[in-house]
């Protein structure tokens, strides 16, 4: 699912309603008549105070639509408008004449702090007060508005956007933004939902088809590509029934050091479920009887040194190269890597401690081979590429990064980012339950797993981090958030695959 910017879904509104020959009012009716029935559906009919915050703009027709039809449909419904203007759009003043000819009162004017109503813990709160078009910080009143609802405790629902959140751009006061419980939006997501530093505000996800003219929607440009198991299951290529295990590639797992040995054991181990054909672990001599005991199924090589790695020579050539897990980053290591790197030129999948060489030794990012995964989590991204203001800003940094080096780079997350030189992915499976020790590890084995099978690195990065959230969503599903560990998240990562084609229901959000 493409995510657009504020500026071409204003483009496709207008499109839609040429192409369709309606009006904006009657696209307005369209949207927010969803928004209604998802509203009803939850509520039953239930004698709860619904209380509608509108402002004077296109949100606020939408927050007006739902209100009338609400009361029409018998809810104890209150409308205030939140009138931080004189200029109003012509789709809101239609709609606020049409709920007086449903109510026996207008909606309720707010024009300072002192007419802010009261909202009690239970009341149902619906946001309508900005919605995608937000390009500016709120008025002062209105931000104290908005903090007002936030401490009430209420439950509250955000049309499209929660109101002080702007689609393409970072907020500078936090405390100015609705903290929804639930947002509805229209037809396609926005790029603030799945930022690290915006993504809370959005509560729970539900994105609705308002019947956007499909031409301009799937040709337009993407700012990012969320991915969900219709996107996965596209990218995965399906076994040929003649094969061998030569077939589906050598995998070489590199990395350990004493007392870290159970990193590479994890990564193998994912590797093997991902569908490596072979797999073979180079580490310190320390993890020969551990790794050769547990996963019976790799091969082992080991360094000379029985802690560290410190030469790194082995007479095979495999198809890919997963490494950093567990290495540390002594100075006889550092070395090692730096000799690994200018003697191989294939992808290869870099993690923990090999990006932590790589910050502390930036000359070696000249050596990077073409295609490689690099997956850092948060602080490893910022060693690499140096602090950022806003997750806007961030992501271009990251972009220039991969457009300079030609790799690409996993920002892991609750929403993992994968940023290649033209491309933004975003996953939706995973969840708190991965934040486990090992979870990166296991990441870097299946990264690797699917290079080594002939996927393209881009290609295996998208598919990688989306069978890797699922991995722990199904391992969740038996062992709860707090259960899980990382060999969970390795063990179900062939049902992760199996799950691809299986008919169950799936959140796009």
């Amino acid at each position: 699912m493409k995510i657009l910017s504020a500026k071409q879904i204003k483009e496709a509104d207008k499109l839609t309603i040429e192409k369709q020959g309606i009006s904006s009012t009657e696209l307005m009716e369209r949207a927010a008549s969803l928004v209604f029935e998802e509203i009803h559906r939850r509520l039953e009919g239930a004698p709860i105070p619904v209380k509608i915050f509108c402002g004077i703009g296109n949100n606020g027709g939408d927050g007006l639509v739902v209100g009338r039809q609400l009361i029409e449909a018998g809810y104890d419904v209150t409308i205030y408008i939140v009138n931080y203007s004189d200029q109003r759009s012509q789709d809101f003043l239609l709609n606020y004449d049409r709920v007086k000819n449903h109510s026996k009162e207008w909606p309720i004017l707010l024009k300072s702090e002192e007419d802010f109503p009261e909202i009690k813990y239970g009341d149902f709160v619906v946001d309508a007060i900005f919605g995608v078009g937000l390009n500016r910080p709120l008025p002062d009143w209105v931000a104290s508005l908005v903090r007002h609802i936030n401490g009430s405790g209420a439950f509250v629902l955000s049309i499209d956007m929660p109101s002080g959140l702007m689609a393409d751009a970072a907020v500078e006061d936090e405390e100015s933004i609705i903290q929804a419980s639930y947002t509805i939006t229209f037809q396609v997501p926005k790029m603030a939902f799945y930022m690290p530093g915006t993504a809370p505000f959005v509560g729970d996800l539900q994105i609705l088809d308002i019947g956007l003219d499909t031409d301009f929607l799937q040709n337009a440009p993407a700012a990012a590509q969320l991915i969900s198991k219709p996107e996965a299951k596209a990218l995965y290529t399906p076994r040929k029934r003649f094969s061998h295990k030569g077939t589906y590639g050598h995998a070489l797992i590199i990395g350990g050091s004493y007392g870290k040995i159970g990193s590479v054991c994890l990564s193998a181990t994912a590797a093997m479920r991902a569908g490596a054909g072979l797999v073979t672990i180079f580490a310190p001599k320390c993890g020969y009887e551990i790794l050769q005991t547990s996963l019976p199924e790799a091969m082992v090589l080991t360094d000379s040194h029985n802690e560290m790695l410190t030469n790194l020579e082995f007479d095979l050539e495999p198809d890919v190269i997963g490494f950093g897990i567990g290495v540390g980053t002594n100075e006889e290591t550092v070395k090692a890597f730096e000799q690994l790197l200018k003697n191989y030129r294939k992808p290869m999948v870099i993690d923990a401690d090999g990006l932590n060489i790589l910050s502390k030794n930036n000359k070696l990012l000249d050596h990077l081979p073409e295609g490689s995964l690099l997956t850092p989590h948060p602080k490893e991204l910022e060693r690499l590429i140096g602090s950022w203001k806003d997750d806007f800003e961030k992501l271009e940094k990251v972009r220039s990064f991969a457009t300079k080096y030609k790799v690409v780079v996993v920002i892991k997350g609750t929403y993992t980012f994968t940023v290649a030189p033209n491309d933004i992915f975003i996953n939706t499976t995973g969840n708190p339950g991965m934040a486990t020790a090992g979870s990166g590890d296991v990441l870097t084995g299946i990264l690797t797993a699917l290079i080594g099978q002939g996927y393209e690195p881009l290609r295996a990065a998208v598919l990688g981090v989306y069978l890797h959230g699922k991995s722990g969503d199904l391992a969740a599903e038996k062992l709860s958030y707090e259960g899980v560990i990382a060999g969970d998240i390795a063990k179900n990562t062939g049902a992760a695959i199996f799950d691809l084609f299986e008919n169950k229901q799936t959140n796009n959000s």
